[in-house]
């Protein structure tokens, strides 16, 4: 299906291009959400006379995007999850998960401006893309951990599963120098005869 594009579509197009879509695209995605019209001979008429109103509406809405996307670009959300000793969660966060949290502390985003190629699945600070606008993309930072404490070690910058790991090799390393001492597991024997 040919349509004409009323806003920039990522790997598709510009504003007032005529591209050609596959039908259920057109039908399920650009069209219901006002981004293309049907490239018939009516519609061109009717873009060519309203192409000035809608780039200053376009115009208008980047820069409120962009307004916004001024207070959001760089902020820290910390999401507290269950996740195993290898640093692995107990499921994943998703782009609702991103942006319950961002709404949770005053942001306004809806769970499709969240560009995640995949769930998050491990432990750490997540830089995620969130798209106010076709032309307007902001960073925000996630932070996930298991506790609160975890998380102000990971914005500090440190590695919580290699510390834990060094941590418990040097408690490993203690308990093998115990026993070499003499504490538990010592090899001495008592009342027998040889």
């Amino acid at each position: 299906m040919k349509v004409i594009l009323l806003e920039r579509v990522e790997r598709l197009g510009a504003l007032g291009d005529i591209v050609t879509v596959k039908d259920g695209f057109a039908r399920n995605f650009l069209l219901p959400r006002l981004k293309a019209l049907r490239a018939n001979s009516a519609n061109l008429k009717a873009f060519d006379v309203q192409r000035a109103e809608i780039e200053a509406r376009n115009a208008r809405t980047a820069a409120a995007a962009a307004k916004s996307g001024e207070t959001l670009d760089g902020t820290s959300y910390v999401m507290i999850r269950q996740a195993g000793d290898t640093g692995q969660l107990y499921g994943s966060v998703t782009g609702r998960d991103v942006a319950d949290a961002v709404n949770a502390e005053g942001g306004k985003i809806d769970r499709a401006m969240v560009v995640l190629d995949k769930p998050i699945k491990a432990l750490g600070v997540h830089a995620v893309k969130v798209r106010l606008h076709a032309e307007v993309t902001v960073t925000v930072n996630i932070n996930i951990a298991r506790s609160k404490d975890e998380a102000e070690r990971q914005a500090r910058g440190e590695n919580v599963i290699a510390s834990q790991f060094e941590e418990d090799r040097a408690t490993d390393a203690t308990a093998a120098a115990d026993m070499l001492e003499g504490g538990a597991g010592s090899h001495e024997s008592f009342g027998r005869d040889d």
